[in-house]
């Protein structure tokens, strides 16, 4: 039970998630014990049983259930693998996300300068590179300009998952540890690697960075890439308030990245102030009748003389279907998945356009109206990271490998409450990370657009 006890707040009942590790493996001790560049001190290698807390935000009042805990990321102070043996394949899947390239190079210039690691693979194509194609070596040479270029120098493509045709050519090839960078469907495809190289008892370690531009995979603080989407979504905004400001009746309307999740959208609503309604996936909208968005927006229209609308590319795929849409909706196919399994979304931006020009037409036929579309999608995805996410994708990276040399496999790097941490890949494929429409965000959300909760 949690107790108050002399003014200190006390946690129990502390439930830790722990990692798999390659126990057949003999334990040696760390390289960076002779690493010139590194002070051992008391803090420096973290032990088994230093954790990070999920959840920090308890009421010190009430009893206190299990708290989940993970592993803490970080060099550990013996290894399970000797550096001149080591032969480390990394592998990029699914779509393209700033900072994609600079954690490739970091896991590059881990392995090699922290350990001494000099067989290093970058795998083709995604998933189908480990039984097509030739992997290409890396070294820090070869990518120490890699964190300044969007996209992917590895290439990337989605689907390709033969599991027994993946795990074969990592076992063919020699792999002894093996990266893995994508979103959700990448790591479910990693828990079924991981699964497989356990099944045939191969000491073999998978390790995922976990990847989506969007910010829904769940446990993890935010994703790499998220903080630069956000960033460069406020120049699309910006030209959507220019163009909807220096017309009569102007509307700049901009979709934003987010099929389940409207993380993007919220945040750069919240940072631009330049928007009027944030539409997002977890709140449903109408567009007519009282307390609907075209109500709203003609009084914005009347007040201001124009209006900026941001919605998530997942939002309002009820509203389509159930208002029709035309043209739009006959031109989509719902059922339809890409190689990833992702769902086929209906096109939200140009289903609200269209629905607004005729509103506009029936409601306020011979006055001027225009509507600016912008959609930034591939211009967001593939740009370089920014600052911040440059400096989070090194440590993703460094965790990565830490924990790979320690042993560990089945797991994830990922920031916990500020905290790098090791999540069981498990967790992280089935974890989802939707928008807390009770939470004070998305409250803020609503006092700066003054829109209606629909």
């Amino acid at each position: 039970d949690a107790a108050e006890d002399g003014g200190r707040f006390t946690i129990s009942g502390v439930v830790t998630r722990r990692i798999s590790h390659l126990s057949d493996l003999p334990t040696l001790p760390n390289p960076l014990d002779q690493n010139p560049f590194f002070s051992e001190t008391s803090e420096f290698y973290v032990g088994e049983n230093d954790v990070v807390l999920r959840h920090i935000l308890h009421d010190a009042s009430a009893s206190a259930g299990p708290h989940d805990a993970y592993v803490r990321a970080g060099p550990r102070k013996r290894v399970c693998f000797e550096p001149q043996r080591v032969r480390a394949a990394i592998v990029t899947c699914g779509g393209l996300c700033p900072g994609m390239n600079t954690v490739i190079r970091e896991l590059v210039v881990g392995l090699w300068d922290l350990y001494g690691v000099r067989e290093i693979y970058g795998v083709r194509a995604g998933y189908r590179g480990f039984y097509s194609g030739e992997a290409v070596t890396l070294n820090p040479k070869a990518v120490h300009d890699w964190h300044k270029r969007g996209g992917t120098v590895l290439e990337t493509s989605r689907g390709g998952f033969d599991l027994e045709k993946i795990v074969g050519g990592i076992q063919n090839r020699g792999y002894n540890q093996v990266y893995i960078i994508g979103g959700d469907g990448t790591m479910r495809g990693m828990v079924e690697i991981w699964k497989e190289i356990t099944r045939r008892k191969l000491n073999i370690a998978v390790a995922g960075i976990p990847k989506t531009v969007d910010n829904d995979i769940g446990i993890i603080d935010r994703s790499f890439g998220f903080q630069t989407a956000v960033e460069v979504a406020q120049a699309a905004i910006s030209a959507a308030h220019t163009e909807a400001e220096s017309a009569v009746n102007g509307i700049g309307l901009v979709k934003l990245m987010g099929r389940s999740t409207g993380h993007i959208a919220l945040h750069a609503t919240l940072s631009s102030r330049d928007v009027d309604c944030c539409l997002i996936p977890e709140v449903d909208f109408y567009l007519r009748g009282p307390g609907g968005l075209f109500e709203f927006l003609d009084r914005r229209l009347k007040a201001n003389g124009h209006a900026v609308v941001v919605v998530a590319e997942g939002a309002g795929q009820e509203a389509i279907l159930k208002g029709g849409g035309g043209d739009v909706v006959a031109a989509a196919h719902v059922q339809e998945r890409d190689e990833s399994g992702n769902p086929a979304f209906l096109d939200v931006g140009a289903w609200l356009k269209s629905e607004m020009k005729n509103w506009w037409a029936e409601d306020h036929a011979g006055e001027l109206f225009t509507v600016k579309y912008i959609d930034p999608t591939y211009m967001i995805r593939a740009v370089a990271a920014n600052a911040v996410d440059n400096m989070h994708c090194t440590l993703l990276a460094h965790s990565a490998v830490h924990g790979a040399m320690a042993g560990h496999t089945g797991f994830v790097s990922g920031l916990i409450n500020a905290t790098y941490a090791y999540i069981p890949v498990e967790e992280v494929a089935r974890a989802a990370n939707p928008v807390n429409v009770r939470d004070h965000r998305w409250g803020w959300v609503r006092s700066i657009t003054n829109q209606p909760d629909f």
